[in-house]
């Protein structure tokens, strides 16, 4: 029996490719997260700003947190099953009033995994609507696996490499409106992305990138996991990240830093340039 999904939702999740919205916890205690997330910011800019906002969990205890949240592992856990990992997170944040967008795109295409099959939750710390700039999904879109990407590289593309899927049927997409405190959850290979923040006030999402069972092995880079539920990995090559003991514990911010580089190696693999994020 399901832990936190209802069996439709389970349905939901193989036929479209995701779920939405999931309630993880109060607007209220949604707002405490953003405050503790800005304060962090002010405080600490040179461990989190805008070109370095990927595994900010292994930093600060609040996203740590969040990625321990027993909803949120519960979900995963009715969608994975009981044992899994954690391989990153990124905060996506759109600043009120600015162009930056995400285009349409498949998370996996370049991870660089053994297979596809495994997936990410978006938590919303402020709402997320089409004003903000929600994410939008082309539903069942995952059942095509890994389709063609353009490497664009454009100014205000907040992807990586600015990839983008072309030719999509945006008449199709359904659009993920969350209030704070609740999430989505996504497969790896479902076309989806955002427009621009057209408000006054900033959209900030915790994604984490993303949950797989043990089967699924890193084969670019380093195989770098953070156990979360159930028996823990055991791959001849595993290297286990530490959750920090406290906000910029040295051992767990070094494991970040190994983190995001080998993240940035995975994703800019044989890519015709860098960005610094």
């Amino acid at each position: 029996m399901p832990k936190v999904l209802t069996n439709q939702q389970l349905r939901d999740y193989n036929e479209y490719g995701f779920i939405s919205p999931i309630d993880v916890m109060s607007e209220d205690e949604a707002a405490t997260y953003k405050d503790r997330l800005e304060e962090a910011e002010q405080n600490h800019p040179e461990h989190i700003h805008a070109e370095n906002r990927n595994n900010a969990h292994l930093s600060f205890m609040f996203l740590d947190e969040l990625a321990h949240h027993p909803i949120v592992l519960d979900v995963v856990e009715d969608l994975l099953g009981p044992h899994f990992s954690l391989w990153a997170s990124v905060l996506f944040i759109k600043e009120p009033n600015t162009k930056h967008y995400v285009s349409w795109h498949q998370d996996a295409t370049y991870m660089g995994m053994s297979n596809n099959d495994f997936l990410s939750p978006w938590i919303a710390l402020t709402p997320s609507n089409l004003e903000t700039g929600c994410m939008s999904m082309i539903p069942g879109s995952h059942k095509q696996h890994i389709v063609a990407h353009e490497d664009t590289f454009a100014d205000d593309n907040i992807l990586t490499r600015g990839q983008r899927v072309n030719d999509v049927d945006e008449s199709k997409a359904e659009h993920l409106i969350l209030k704070p405190g609740q999430m989505s959850v996504h497969h790896a290979e479902i076309i989806h992305g955002s427009q621009p923040n057209r408000s006054d006030e900033r959209r900030i999402g915790f994604t984490l990138q993303s949950y797989m069972r043990h089967d699924v092995k890193q084969q670019i880079a380093q195989n770098q996991w953070m156990h979360c539920r159930g028996d823990k990995r055991t791959d001849d090559d595993l290297l286990e990240l530490e959750r920090p003991r406290f906000d910029l514990d040295p051992i767990a911010q070094k494991g970040r830093d190994a983190a995001s580089a080998n993240y940035a190696d995975i994703l800019y693999h044989g890519a015709k340039q860098r960005r610094a994020y």
